[in-house]
């Protein structure tokens, strides 16, 4: 059993490393203060091959594995948590969904654009009634003529500010849960398409996240990704891939949070020495290290599941609750070390603490992923 990481992976890591630390780190806090879109940094990452780490060379993307792909998220969480919300939905959510189940023609049209970064899509799914269960659409799109006429109400629409593209599900069939929701590619300036105003998130601030409402929005039948009633299933399926995502953001956010919180305890000293000398910080740095060390485990874990099984629906539940709670833990020690420096609204403990926090309710809450893991194990004992 190998634990290392390849050469290739190395190098790319390395290569991420160096843009999040010299191009990102240092706009963090602007972005979070201001809740402001990084247009420009999201630009870059298209030159550099984030926004389509996993797809193909041949359709623009890096054509990398999914670790590669968690590495690349960790990395660029260490800088930004935004940053990196900002590029997995463009890469697990929109992207590679295209990439997979897309028509050639939506391939075509879509998918080069989004790998290289000229175009920015969107995951339009959870609605006022229906987030945890996301089955229960509201948002409709009735037949007529050879398209249909979507109209409803989606709300936490990451990268709405900026997109040009949105994966829309709406129900086709409506009362029958999630086998009646279809998704669609819906251009994010097609008439009736309304973006409310940016939402004042508590942390991964600068996200974009915006309400959008569609109005008696007309699409063709080209617009449908998959067949009729698949929506459901190819949500759950990109889901899968972003939730590995969301693991590797925590940890880079936990990651970024201990190493703050080693550095503050090496230099403030109190009653002459070092506060990194005493037992009762050292436990907590050491607790913090362990923890973010198994989350890596179960996340890089989960990342190579993602390509090599058909599914790794649980894997990726395992790695997201894991990974997003070890990190919270992490934060909220770190600001605990830095003390009443770290509770100053502005300090960079503060930040990570209230970034955290949305790991563990974005792409399913950790009470979801404890359902999602329980039923796999409850289903391998089944007579």
């Amino acid at each position: 059993m190998r634990l290392e990481l390849t050469d290739a992976q190395e190098t790319f890591r390395g290569s991420v490393r160096e843009f999040a630390q010299t191009r990102v780190a240092p706009r963090a806090a602007a972005i979070d203060a201001e809740n402001r879109f990084p247009h420009d940094l999201v630009r870059e990452a298209g030159a550099r091959g984030l926004m389509g780490v996993t797809i193909p060379t041949a359709d623009g993307g890096g054509g990398r594995d999914y670790v590669s792909y968690a590495l690349a998220v960790e990395e660029i969480a260490r800088a930004s948590a935004t940053l990196a919300v900002i590029l997995a939905v463009n890469n697990s959510l929109v992207a590679e969904l295209v990439a997979a189940f897309g028509q050639p023609h939506q391939r075509a049209a879509w998918l080069r654009r989004l790998a290289t970064g000229d175009a920015l899509g969107a995951f339009a799914l959870s609605e006022p009634d229906a987030g945890t269960d996301a089955g229960q659409q509201r948002t409709t799109a009735v037949r007529e003529g050879n398209g249909y006429r979507i109209t409803g109400r989606k709300v936490w629409v990451a990268n709405a500010e900026a997109a040009d593209v949105m994966v829309v599900f709406a129900a086709t069939t409506p009362d029958i849960g999630g086998r009646g929701v279809s998704a669609f590619l819906v251009p994010a300036d097609a008439d009736g398409v309304r973006a409310g105003g940016v939402v004042d998130s508590l942390g991964v601030r600068g996200l974009g996240c915006r309400p959008i409402t569609l109005d008696e929005v007309h699409v063709g039948e080209d617009a449908r990704v998959g067949p009729e009633g698949d929506g459901f299933r190819i949500a759950l399926w990109a889901l899968d891939g972003g939730r590995v995502a969301i693991a590797a953001q925590a940890l880079g956010i936990g990651q970024a949070a201990f190493h703050v919180a080693l550095a503050h305890a090496q230099r403030r000293h109190t009653f002459g020495r070092p506060i990194g000398r005493y037992q009762g910080v050292q436990w907590m740095l050491a607790d913090m290290a362990t923890e973010l060390e198994a989350a890596r485990m179960l996340t890089y874990r989960a990342a190579a599941a993602k390509d090599t099984q058909e599914r790794c629906t649980t894997e990726a539940a395992m790695a997201k609750v894991y990974a997003s709670e070890a990190a919270h833990r992490a934060a909220d020690r770190a600001m605990q070390i830095f003390a009443a420096e770290g509770y100053r609204r502005g300090s960079t403990a503060e930040r990570l603490v209230r970034d955290v926090r949305a790991t563990e309710i974005y792409q399913g809450t950790s009470e979801v992923q404890r359902m999602v893991i329980a039923a796999s194990e409850i289903a391998q004992v089944q007579p």
